[in-house]
């Protein structure tokens, strides 16, 4: 077997690493956001990027995302920013990120002066913080130390025949090396539900996979839309099983060790299954409002990076875990090289195998451990949107967050 080269990562209290040192500004409430994002601005080319919950009824499931995201191990330090009068729990989420031994500044606007004073306030606070941050040192950082997500955005006929397979001998050389991977779309593996409980690495693993597909069937046919949109139509899928059978060749073909739940941890190595798919009956709509709300519930497991297969073509990145770009179809990337990191379509010309691509995705994500960077963080994108949810107890296999 090839051995992977070493990546540099900075330590975190809790014994992860992180592949990036980002200062986040966190609005607790919509009307905290525009304080954030002039506080950030004049650090747009360093790594200082604005997350929130917008909200201002209480939510468990916010409270608990906000928590996975502030301590994440690719956060060095936070400026959470409140309005006041919002029911987030801010002081308990400081004293989570405290705990975790990161710096983290509290602005309240109403007890601060307003909006200029806050502005001031935070812009001096995140400049100090960023300059600490950037002479923090690094350590070796080895490949079963990473966590990585998946998902497919932008479908077309060509996703399920490279790109996402091609993810799919990625994500199995990642967990032959010890890493804990994560794939998700339980709304997009439907039909897929029993191929997948004769992969689990436990037998006792099985019902409850085949309950958590069958959830996210019920689910979408109350709200009366399934996860098929006209664009994959326009592309050249035919239904939501063709679409679903392409969506699940991500996975690859690891045993499956476990569920997890949106800003849970996995307990060790190996791939794992995310349900992403609110418990009980519908609630608060649809369970994701689009790619960037699916990724950032990966990245509220710990995920490092995602793996991102598209085949119309996306422009999207995300706040705190670089976003790789894996372009199935030729086409799309001769008109947006320019947003992709791998050209999965080149398969399709005859110009490399699934293998090869396989491995150019793994070690492109090995390179953001060595300091390189995706396209879309060259372009700035960071995107991040987080939304209502209710989640229950977790499935066997999970591990709570710490």
């Amino acid at each position: 077997m090839k051995t992977s080269p070493m990546m540099q990562g900075w330590p975190r209290a809790d014994g992860r690493k992180g592949i990036r040192n980002v200062v986040l500004v966190a609005y607790l409430v919509e009307c905290a956001h525009h304080v954030c994002s002039k506080i950030a601005r004049p650090f747009a080319e360093a790594d200082v990027q604005v997350i929130g919950f917008s909200g201002c009824f209480p939510s468990d499931y916010g409270q608990e995302m906000m928590e996975a995201l502030c301590t994440h191990p690719n956060v060095g330090a936070v400026q959470l920013v409140s309005l006041g009068c919002e029911n987030f729990k801010k002081q308990r989420l400081a004293g989570v990120i405290k705990a975790s031994g990161r710096p983290v500044n509290l602005i309240t606007i109403q007890a601060g002066g307003g909006t200029a004073a806050a502005i001031e306030t935070g812009r001096a606070w995140v400049k100090d913080a960023a300059e600490a941050l950037a002479v923090q040192p690094t350590v070796p950082m080895e490949i079963s130390e990473l966590v990585i997500g998946t998902i497919c955005g932008g479908s077309d006929a060509t996703s399920g025949i490279t790109g996402n397979p091609a993810a799919g001998l990625a994500f199995d050389q990642l967990v032959d090396q010890g890493a804990t991977c994560i794939f998700e779309e339980t709304g997009e593996l439907i039909g897929c539900e029993h191929i997948m409980a004769d992969r689990v690495a436990d037998s006792a693993l099985k019902p409850a996979i085949i309950a958590t597909v069958e959830k996210a069937a019920r689910y979408y046919a109350a709200m009366g839309y399934g996860s098929f949109s006209n664009g994959n139509a326009e592309g050249g899928l035919s239904s939501i099983e063709e679409k679903s059978l392409g969506a699940y060749a991500k996975s690859g073909a690891s045993p499956i060790s476990g569920i997890l739940k949106p800003a849970q941890r996995a307990p060790g190595g190996g791939l794992y299954l995310l349900d992403v798919v609110p418990d009980g009956v519908p609630k608060f709509g649809f369970p994701n409002i689009n790619d960037t709300a699916e990724i950032i519930e990966m990245i509220s497991c710990g995920a490092h990076a995602i793996i991102f297969v598209t085949g119309r073509g996306s422009v999207v990145g995300s706040a705190i875990s670089p976003v790789l770009k894996v372009c199935a179809n030729p086409e799309t990337y001769a008109r947006m090289s320019g947003d992709m990191d791998v050209n999965a379509g080149r398969i399709l010309k005859g110009e490399a195998r699934l293998a090869d691509v396989g491995r150019e995705i793994f070690d492109q994500l090995v390179t953001l451990g060595q300091g390189a960077r995706t396209q879309s963080e060259l372009l700035g994108h960071t995107e991040f949107v987080l939304t209502y949810k209710t989640l229950a107890t977790p499935e066997p296999g999970c591990h709570s967050a710490a």
